[in-house]
């Protein structure tokens, strides 16, 4: 059996995600998380082939928990659920060890075979990000120059926040952070983008098409 650990906020969204694998006879789902500490504490205290994570939980989440479960549990398969589209996130998540990467709107169909997959020691991505990912790779990170690639993870998630419409002290409360940290970041994100304001940051994401989700 395929011992599988549920993470997202919302509780409705488990309990959807339980149902389509309830009709499967090697997918068990033995926990759920609905934060990063929890999260952490569950994959602690037991044995997991799979973590299906949300990358926008309460707390310490994204890109950051992830390297910090592949660093305490190298062999725990994670299979990414999130809301954005697999340009804006899939690469850093791959890079930072996730094993598949999934949008929430495609769940119902491929989460039972993304799962297996990525038990069963394979990646779980589409052919575009497969694409994207081998030539970032290859060329060490630099194939693509667009300003957002600059930013580094935290700044990264910071950015799609803002561009979402939460204001700093939102972000801050979101995050567990302070306010004056993700000012910081925010700073550093306007600096690397070349921007003066949250208005431009907007305005580049809808072009490039990073504010869905």
């Amino acid at each position: 059996m395929i011992r599988t650990l549920i993470a997202d906020d919302h509780g409705i969204l488990r309990a959807g995600l339980k149902h389509i694998l309830h009709e499967t006879n090697d997918i068990v789902v033995e926990g759920e998380a609905g934060d990063g500490s929890e999260t952490l504490a569950k994959i602690r205290s037991g044995h997991w082939d799979v973590l299906v994570l949300d990358l926008s939980m309460p707390g310490r989440s994204g890109i950051e928990l992830i390297k910090q479960i592949k660093a305490e549990y190298p062999r725990l398969a994670i299979l990414v659920l999130s809301m954005y589209k697999e340009d804006i996130y899939a690469v850093r998540a791959l890079k930072s060890g996730a094993s598949g990467y999934l949008c929430k709107d495609n769940a119902e169909g491929q989460l039972v075979d993304a799962i297996r997959q990525v038990a069963g020691g394979r990646l779980f991505i589409s052919p575009s990000v497969a694409e994207r990912f081998t030539r970032d790779t290859l060329s060490g990170g630099i194939a693509d120059e667009s300003p957002h690639t600059r930013l580094s993870d935290r700044e990264y998630q910071i950015f799609l926040s803002l561009v979402k419409g939460n204001s700093v002290t939102a972000i801050a409360q979101q995050l567990n952070l302070s306010v004056k940290t993700v000012s910081t970041h925010k700073t550093n994100v306007l600096g690397k983008m070349g921007m003066t304001s949250t208005a431009e940051l907007v305005s580049y994401a809808v072009r490039r098409g990073l504010s869905e989700g």
